[in-house]
């Protein structure tokens, strides 16, 4: 293993089974790198990552105020969420302020994430519906977007909407990525995905916790959106959920949010930072006890901070009998 290098390993008794291999870019507000592992310009796809710098349109264009949207309805715009309870209320919430319905959604349905709600609709004989959908949010924002720009909602999720192409701008302009240079894909939603290095990707992120320098309509939806996850992050994924523990457990001093394929971008925004952390095979028990030890090492987490994110550091590893096989154990050097 190369200085460089840093992994993830997947431990069976005493032998190291598996080795995932991550990438990080610690970033400023001017895009200086400041720390790294492994290669920071990986190019990648932000995934849901992304979805906080999403939410920025829909609060610039005054569609948020426009219809009333709760601090919770903006934080469950960024969302990766359980579909929860109080999860499918915030959506339908939005939705009704629209004038619209579950059916105006065009994410898909799924069942919830969270194993008790999900149990619990399959006891009852529910199916899930798009509410439940971990992206009902955003594409709710989305919606709300459409609605107040006055663009039929029929094709909000078409790359040509004007609400895709006021996402892409916002991204581009974060991210410092040109446009015309911006990888896109289509996300496991149906929406446009944005490719990039992940130093740009970080870049946006340290942006948008300390926005001082963007432009004052920016900088107040880039504050609106940093405050809402703050208040309700239960909002922004679940209880159980990584990324809400970790905001509850910083008191709000750390903002971050995962994506698929073993992606993670947070921002610290009373240090001006942003932090991209990628799995480069794309498995997620490989994400969140990297994004610990790097957070760890780089001393922006106490050690009782990281002693209350434990489960999430070194997670076991069990078999079908419950019984503790091995572990998943960071082991990088930054």
């Amino acid at each position: 293993m190369k200085p460089s290098d840093a992994i993830v390993r997947v431990t069976r008794g005493a032998i190291t089974e598996s080795i995932h291999r991550v990438h990080l870019a610690v970033v400023d507000t001017r895009g200086a790198l400041l720390h790294r592992a492994g290669d920071p310009q990986f190019l990648t796809f932000a995934r849901s990552t992304a979805k906080l710098i999403q939410a920025l349109p829909v609060i610039e264009s005054g569609a948020a105020d426009h219809f009333g949207l709760t601090e919770a309805e903006i934080a469950l715009c960024c969302a990766s969420h359980n579909g929860e309870a109080d999860h499918v209320s915030a959506a339908h919430s939005i939705l009704g302020k629209l004038g619209y319905h579950s059916m105006h959604l065009q994410c898909g349905a799924h069942e919830p994430y969270h194993a008790q709600t999900a149990q619990a609709m399959r006891d009852r004989g529910e199916a899930p519906s798009t509410l439940h959908n971990n992206c009902s949010g955003k594409h709710s924002g989305m919606l709300a977007l459409s609605a107040h720009l006055g663009a039929s909602p029929e094709h909000y999720m078409s790359p040509e909407h004007p609400v895709q192409q006021l996402m892409l701008d916002a991204v581009s302009a974060m991210s410092g990525v040109p446009k015309e240079q911006m990888e896109l894909g289509i996300d496991g939603c149906g929406v446009p995905v944005f490719g990039m290095t992940i130093d740009r990707l970080a870049l946006a992120f340290a942006r948008l916790g300390q926005p001082d320098e963007l432009s004052s309509e920016r900088a107040n939806a880039c504050q609106r959106i940093v405050n809402a996850v703050r208040k309700y992050p239960e909002y922004l994924a679940g209880n159980d959920r990584f990324d809400t523990q970790l905001i509850h457990v910083t008191q709000g001093r750390i903002i971050g949010k995962m994506g698929a394929e073993g992606i993670f971008a947070l921002s610290v925004p009373d240090q001006a930072l942003g932090f991209v952390l990628k799995v480069e095979d794309g498995n997620l028990r490989a994400l969140y006890p990297a994004v610990i030890e790097a957070l760890k090492q780089l001393a922006l987490l106490t050690e009782d901070e990281v002693h209350q994110l434990a489960a999430f550091h070194t997670p076991t590893v069990h078999n079908w009998q419950g019984t503790e096989v091995g572990r998943i154990l960071p082991d990088f050097s930054l």
